[in-house]
């Protein structure tokens, strides 16, 4: 009873694990399925390149508004002002030369009408500067406009400029005046005066100032409008290219037949029509190739189920054949023609054996009969059975007491081809070391040999692999090593092949406990 009892619970125990251990991978599958959050991905980066080009567009628009604003309301101001200024200037109507105190008076009246308001007013003649305030000048106008007035002096429309004093904007006019002259011409005609006036823009600078104000308030509800449509598009374009995605990652796992649901006329439905048509093909051409292996493998199989039964009964011939020669009851051409038939009848069965052997792997149909056993005693059995017990051929380095559970005959058929084909290939003498690591158990062979070329490193798992292309002929099958990496796999394990420091190829095995 307790016999039966510990199998059925370990059994159920192992299940649990298995369901487990499904669980786990499958809730994998789904988290790996699922996009992954990136700080910068595709949809940060088409926002901000969304509201990049609404900021510029708005930074654009009210820099065009605000220049085009300005300088409509500037111009219009001045041109209101230098107008009326130019007005009053022509009104006057004063025989020269003028008294200082009739030109005060007039200066004074030009300042106390001042249109659109209340501006600063000078007048200059020769010498003589009369002000309509404390001052007799003022350090606003320059001496640049005072220059284009006297150079206009004939022209009755006058000059102007803005100029910004502590940072202070102003309006400087110059108009120069026409007198009548009482002479025989009785003329009006340029006399050196000029009349300048001064008029602050604050107002003007404050409707400005109020309108960049604006400008700016308003281009902060318009970015949080455009991030509606930003967001709106990046959907519609990161949709097709997550599912473009999700889709990859099943065809990379597999599954062969995910297709992608394309609609509209766009890019994207383009490439997920594309896409569609490639996985078809590639589906077609997998389902062909996997046909056509499946064909291959079924023709070894099968030719190597027939040659068994005419084998059986060629080695039984070519035995007889081998006793008689041994006995020296036929000639010499003879017996060493029986020789060669009845080596390469051996070859020939070891061939089909391991064809035999690498079908059931292919077929998936290869199994375990596994048992606890002493690790040491299984490779000590090995080199025994196969007579490989001369040290200066084999050295053997065991660790005492290393048991795990695992199939002996295939662990057998791993041990002896790794070290026949170091006895085969590499140099005497070879070693062979069994010790533990970790959870795992290592078999290390290694020979005193040239060691393997690094451009034959990665072939010398695959089957029926040549390191020289001109060796038609060997001693093995050329499976010996394709069949070692399919057992250890069987058991979970890894084998890997390389070359020591100090010389000679070296092969390692890892097998769980």
């Amino acid at each position: 009873m307790r016999t039966c009892t510990a199998p059925e619970t370990a059994g159920e125990t192992a299940g649990e694990t298995a369901s487990g251990a499904d669980t786990q991978t499958e809730t994998r599958k789904r988290r790996s399925l699922r996009p992954r959050r990136r700080p910068f991905g595709l949809r940060t980066r088409l926002v901000l390149a969304f509201l990049l080009v609404a900021a510029v567009g708005c930074g654009t628009t009210a820099a065009l508004t605000y220049r085009a604003a300005r300088n409509a309301i500037l111009e219009q101001a001045q041109n209101t002002a230098l107008s009326a200024f130019r007005e009053q200037v022509q009104g006057l109507n004063t025989a020269l030369p003028p008294s200082a105190e009739s030109l005060g008076d007039q200066v004074r009246r030009i300042a106390r009408q001042g249109k659109p308001r209340t501006w600063r007013v000078y007048a200059e003649y020769g010498s003589v500067r009369i002000s309509s305030t404390d001052r007799p000048t003022s350090s606003v106008i320059t001496p640049e406009l005072r220059a284009r007035a006297h150079e206009n002096a004939e022209s009755p429309h006058g000059s102007f400029q803005r100029v910004v004093k502590n940072g202070t904007p102003y309006l400087t006019m110059a108009v120069p005046a026409l007198f009548h002259v009482f002479t025989a011409e009785d003329a009006a005609r340029p006399t050196g005066l000029v009349f300048y006036a001064v008029m602050e823009l604050d107002e003007e600078e404050a409707n400005v100032e109020a309108m960049v104000t604006a400008a700016r308030d308003g281009a902060l509800p318009a970015l949080a409008v455009a991030l509606i449509p930003a967001l709106i598009a990046s959907r519609g374009v990161l949709r097709p290219v997550r599912e473009l995605g999700i889709a990859a990652h099943n065809m990379g796992r597999g599954r062969l037949d995910t297709r992608i649901h394309a609609k509209g006329s766009d890019e994207l439905s383009d490439l997920a029509r594309t896409f569609n048509e490639s996985a078809a093909e590639l589906e077609r051409s997998v389902a062909e190739l996997r046909r056509a292996e499946a064909r291959a493998r079924r023709f070894a199989s099968d030719v190597s189920h027939e040659l068994r039964t005419p084998l059986a009964g060629m080695l039984a011939v070519t035995e007889v054949l081998d006793e008689d020669a041994a006995a020296g009851t036929l000639d010499s051409d003879t017996a060493r023609a029986v020789r060669l038939v009845s080596a390469e009848t051996g070859r020939l069965a070891v061939l089909v054996e391991d064809l035999m052997e690498i079908s059931r792997f292919d077929a998936r149909a290869a199994e375990l009969h596994t048992d606890e056993v002493d690790v040491a005693d299984c490779v000590r059995k090995t080199l025994q059975n196969r007579h490989w017990t001369d040290p200066e051929s084999v050295v053997p380095y065991f660790t005492p007491g290393i048991r795990a559970r695992l199939d002996p005959r295939r662990f057998d058929v791993v041990v002896a081809n790794l070290v026949g084909n170091a006895l085969r290939h590499g140099g005497a003498p070879v070693t062979v070391r069994v010790y533990e690591e970790g959870d795992r158990f290592v078999t290390e062979v290694a020979d005193q040999g040239p060691g393997i070329h690094p451009d034959v490193l990665p072939h010398v798992f695959d089957r029926f692999y040549k390191a020289d292309p001109a060796r038609t002929r060997s001693a093995g099958s050329g499976l010996g090593l394709a069949i070692t990496l399919e057992n250890v796999r069987l058991h979970g394990g890894t084998v890997e092949a390389g070359n020591r420091p100090e010389g000679g190829a070296v092969f390692t095995v890892r097998m769980p406990l």
